[in-house]
């Protein structure tokens, strides 16, 4: 029962994600990539992550994507069905295959050919004795409090330059 119930939610993140790319509609695509978002979010439960489900709602499927959605409605995207030129397509479709083809080749490689080649600190015994909120919590604000950082700095600056933009417009 769990890996039909998997299947399906794999199934619904794909098509989801398929979408995300092929609609023409800004506020589809938008629209898409929440229900890809809440589909993650699925997955992580079925891992035993209820807090990465829990923050893959509220963070991404919350907060981000308002601030999209309200980037793209503050821009006015027009649809522009005459603009999509064949040399884009065969370009994202060679793009796709390769993309593909070097996922099935990790996929495909012997177990004894690991990515890192090595374990990292924290095992099921820590995640059990500590907790998932803990770990994560400890890591994000002494290990990579720089990048946390930054990436907050980014998302600013991305609100501020689509205000910027919008308002040289008007």
């Amino acid at each position: 029962m769990d890996s039909i119930f998997f299947y399906i939610v794999a199934a619904t993140a794909v098509i989801s994600g398929i979408l995300v790319v092929g609609c023409k509609n800004p506020i589809n695509s938008a629209l898409s990539l929440i229900m890809t978002f809440f589909s993650l979010a699925t997955l992580y439960v079925m891992l035993d992550a209820p807090f990465m489900a829990a923050i893959q709602v509220i963070v991404y499927a919350g907060a981000i994507m308002v601030l999209i959605v309200f980037v793209i409605m503050l821009l006015n995207i027009r649809i522009e069905s005459g603009k999509r030129y064949m040399h884009t397509r065969v370009m994202g479709a060679i793009l796709g295959a390769v993309v593909l083809i070097e996922t099935l080749y990790v996929i495909m490689r012997p177990a004894s050919q690991n990515l890192t080649g090595g374990k990292g600190p924290v095992d099921a015994a820590m995640v059990l004795n500590v907790g998932h909120t803990e770990l994560i919590g400890r890591a994000l604000f002494t290990d990579y409090l720089l990048p946390f950082e930054i990436t907050s700095i980014l998302l600013l600056v991305a609100i501020v330059g689509a205000v910027l933009l919008a308002k040289r417009k008007v």
